[in-house]
């Protein structure tokens, strides 16, 4: 048992470090059940892909580079870029027992698609707030306004709890997470600015917001690149920082539980 703690088997059968499966799973290591890591492939470059073009993106439109003023003219990457990888992903994650993985992969593809509800005029949220039903009116309201600062909220507050559990993953994954919170704070911040009436304030958080997420995309693009460097065999070592050996395991125990031998005393 102490040996199945300590080497992990992945897609190609191939037996790996400790080191190098934080450098393929965004999850602790832990004593596999089953042998679905030597069956199937990798899912979780798949997820991050899809996180790091629309994180990428909704950063650089939240920053107005390039003159961009609005989110209408990229709600594909809402409903389609980010959620549909994320969600194939979290099925994945699910299928091969990677719990923390399945869960990231989820939070983010329904982060996603709640913006695509937002960003899509067919729905009318923001129009539902004015009087005349007029989407930009409705979208400057104070009850809009309010409202989607709280949600955010809520997600920056969910988002810092998630982050606690990072710490026993590695470094830039744990970064990822803390830039996630910090921003979703910002970026509630800013629609509780619009929601009094402060357009200066709002603007200047939304850009600090858009800037934070901008930092936790490049981060999220390169765990990705490393990710699949590891899986095709490349001979470049980026390194992760490794967090999970800073921490006591209970995986042989888990692991001897889910395979019922574990015998009364």
């Amino acid at each position: 048992m102490g040996g199945n703690l300590l080497h992990v088997k992945t897609s190609g059968g191939m037996t790996i470090s400790p080191e190098l499966f934080e450098k393929l799973y965004l999850t602790p290591k832990t004593a596999a059940v089953g042998d679905f890591r030597k069956r199937f492939a990798n899912p979780t470059p798949l997820g991050l892909m899809g996180f790091v073009i629309s994180a990428t993106t909704f950063a650089a439109i939240m920053m107005g580079w390039g003159g961009s003023t609005t989110l209408d003219g990229v709600a594909g990457i809402f409903w389609f870029t980010g959620p549909v990888l994320l969600l194939a992903a979290m099925i994945a994650e699910w299928i091969m027992g990677n719990f923390f993985s399945m869960m990231v992969m989820g939070m983010f593809a329904v982060f996603w698609l709640s913006f695509g509800v937002l960003q899509t005029p067919s729905w009318a949220i923001a129009a539902s707030y004015s009087p005349t039903g007029d989407t930009a009116t409705g979208a400057a309201t104070k009850g809009y306004n309010a409202a989607v600062a709280l949600y955010l909220l809520v997600w920056g507050f969910w988002l810092f709890t998630t982050w606690i559990f990072t710490l026993k993953t590695n470094t830039v994954f744990a970064l990822i997470f803390f830039f996630a919170f910090i921003s979703s704070f910002l970026f509630s911040g800013a629609y509780w600015k619009v929601a009094t009436g402060d357009y200066g304030m709002a603007t200047k958080l939304q850009h600090a917001g858009g800037a934070t997420f901008f930092v936790l995309a490049l981060l999220g693009y390169y765990i990705t690149v490393v990710m699949m460097a590891a899986e095709m065999r490349m001979t470049i070592n980026l390194p992760v920082g490794d967090l999970s050996h800073f921490w006591p395991s209970a995986d042989g125990d888990i692991a001897d539980m889910e395979r019922g031998e574990v015998k009364a005393d």
